[in-house]
């Protein structure tokens, strides 16, 4: 498995008590839905392995997870390793709602200054994730937040926005 073909879930923390377990956090909105997994891919030195998985319990954002034999020290050894899951398992979805990886390519187009350029990334940052759109040469940084999102055209790979006043012309 690439890792282009996958997204990731999480992390793997840090070890759990002396049989090998290991805790996760799980980066996604709804943690719940991992609880039946039956296995991961663990990128290990850029490397994507399987791990299959014996037992997961789910609190909040972490679980504790009992891979098929794995010792202590392995498990000690994944600790800081991110976790993946293949694409075609994500959730379909729809309306405004999208995901990041998908939007890459896809033009703006804001409701005052017409196609303001193409996505070329998200900017994750923790205070709010960033459209970083680019015209021509020139960079131009969107907030992801509800109130600026007025459409998603999945059909025309197209994302409407109503920009903050004045935030475009900051850089055009």
């Amino acid at each position: 498995m690439l890792q282009k073909d996958c997204y990731q879930l999480g992390k793997i923390t840090k070890p759990f008590g002396f049989k090998g377990q290991v805790i996760f956090f799980l980066d996604v909105d709804t943690p719940e839905d991992y609880a039946t997994l039956d296995s991961v891919f663990v990128e290990v030195k850029g490397i994507l392995i399987p791990y299959f998985i014996k037992e997961i319990s789910i609190n909040g954002n972490k679980a504790t997870v009992t891979f098929e034999d794995l010792s202590p020290a392995e498990a000690q050894a994944l600790v800081g390793c991110n976790l993946y899951l293949p694409l075609d398992l994500l959730p379909k979805l729809t309306g405004n709602k999208f995901y990041y990886h998908e939007i890459i390519g896809w033009n703006v187009v804001d409701s005052e200054k017409g196609d303001i350029g193409t996505i070329k990334s998200v900017i994750d940052f923790p205070a709010q994730p960033l459209f970083q759109i680019f015209k021509n040469d020139t960079e131009i940084l969107i907030p992801i937040i509800d109130p600026v999102i007025k459409k998603v055209d999945r059909d025309k790979k197209t994302i409407f926005i109503t920009a903050p006043n004045g935030l475009i012309d900051l850089y055009l």
